[in-house]
């Protein structure tokens, strides 16, 4: 039987990697002027998504290298939180 706070902590892990690729779809949605930030839900949705999603992508910006308009840090980021999610599940809560 799962531990439920290895639970708790695993949900929390999926819903901020849903809150990355929701980010990334409306980034793009904003960019080829599919929907338009003026609209106040969008532009809160944005920011809100914003606020929660920069502070953990802003250090790997920093280190990767310019690739031209490509931004690929919520891929690292999501494969670093897969693999931080693992190690917790293994040797803090002692299930894999």
């Amino acid at each position: 039987m799962a531990n439920p706070f290895q639970n708790l902590f695993n949900a929390v892990v999926e819903l901020y990697i849903w809150c990355l690729i929701i980010w990334v779809i409306l980034s793009w949605l904003v960019a080829f002027n599919v929907i338009n930030t003026r609209n106040r839900f969008v532009s809160m949705v944005g920011d809100f998504l914003d606020r929660i999603t920069d502070p953990a992508l802003r250090p790997i910006r920093r280190v990767l290298p310019n690739l031209g308009g490509i931004d690929i840090s919520p891929i690292i980021l999501i494969l670093l939180i897969y693999f931080l999610r693992d190690f917790v599940n293994a040797y803090v809560f002692g299930a894999f």
